[in-house]
């Protein structure tokens, strides 16, 4: 089955930020790396792929997204106000007038990564499941220990990579997502849930680059492998 070009990427960006900290106001999709909004990166990582049909959910401050993108040419923008205080099933569920095709990318504002969308899609149209989520093993916060029975430390290890997969925030769904998604929901949750229990979602393996920007150490360090030519999620030319 070919792969849509056309395929719509829908971009959950109305949260508050509040882990954050002081952002002088501004959104945290907006908070910039390099020189550029976080959003814009992400959007460009998927544009490079060939997919430059937006939707982005609108919340807190979207008038500081809109205002910054509306004159963007090089993509195609629907912008939605899904509430300042709604949750990411919401969203996805205020949304749904707006998709067109039978299956939609789905992200986090905040997240990057070098995944490719392209094989993400065709992982999910080859399974035929109605979700398909990206699985990421992240770096640990912390060095781990390993001690022995005498409490000598035996080992130290700096920030290993962890052996359980995470949620990475890079999905697809197809059009029956939305069944599994009640009123104001947080997505992860029941319709998650929902969606387990009836073995409709499957997990994309990605072992490449991945980095969410949740807190404002986050932020310094996406800004630190910018300025020092390590940023991975950099795929465009």
């Amino acid at each position: 089955m070919g792969l849509s070009m056309d395929l719509q990427t829908l971009i959950l960006c109305g949260g508050k930020g509040t882990r954050m900290g002081p952002s002088n106001g501004s959104p945290k999709h907006m908070l910039e790396v390099g020189g550029k909004p976080v959003l814009w990166h992400l959007m460009k990582s998927y544009a490079h792929h060939g997919f430059k049909d937006f939707v982005l959910c609108l919340g807190y401050r979207g008038e500081a997204i809109r205002r910054y993108f509306r004159h963007e040419r090089q993509w195609n923008i629907e912008f939605v106000d899904t509430g300042l205080e709604t949750n990411t099933g919401g969203r996805v569920k205020r949304a749904r007038p707006y998709i067109e095709g039978e299956n939609f990318f789905c992200t986090y504002g905040d997240g990057l990564s070098d995944v490719d969308p392209g094989k993400l899609l065709a992982f999910h149209l080859r399974h035929g499941r109605t979700a398909t989520v990206t699985a990421v093993r992240p770096a640990s916060q912390f060095g781990l220990l390993e001690i022995n029975g005498r409490n000598h430390v035996t080992e130290f290890v700096e920030k290993p990579v962890l052996d359980h997969w995470i949620n990475g925030g890079f999905f697809v769904f197809g059009k029956k997502v939305f069944k599994y998604i009640q009123d104001n929901e947080v997505l992860e949750r029941q319709p998650f849930e929902r969606l387990t229990q009836k073995k409709e979602m499957m997990a994309f393996k990605h072992k490449g680059f991945w980095e969410c920007m949740d807190t404002f150490k986050d932020y310094m360090k996406l800004n630190s492998l910018w300025e020092t030519g390590k940023a991975k999620w950099k795929v465009w030319p």
